[in-house]
């Protein structure tokens, strides 16, 4: 479970950098609140895309374990 310490505030941090991204576009742009609405959703998109990828390597690793040691493999 240590390896999926971090997978909170990986989540809140790229939410809240896409959030000040869009929001400075937005600022730049003039198109309040367009970018700040994209930013926060393309943020939580990566998110899960990335807490998705550790949950299945996690999963890819345990399951070949798994056969090692019914294999008897060490």
């Amino acid at each position: 479970m240590s390896r999926f310490a971090g997978v909170g505030l990986q989540f809140a941090l790229s939410i809240i950098v896409f959030l000040y991204a869009g929001q400075w576009l937005d600022r730049k742009l003039g198109t309040a609140p367009w970018f700040l609405l994209i930013g926060v959703f393309v943020g939580g998109a990566a998110s899960f895309y990335s807490m998705y990828h550790k949950l299945m390597a996690a999963q890819a690793r345990d399951d070949a374990a798994r056969k090692a040691k019914r294999e008897g493999l060490p």
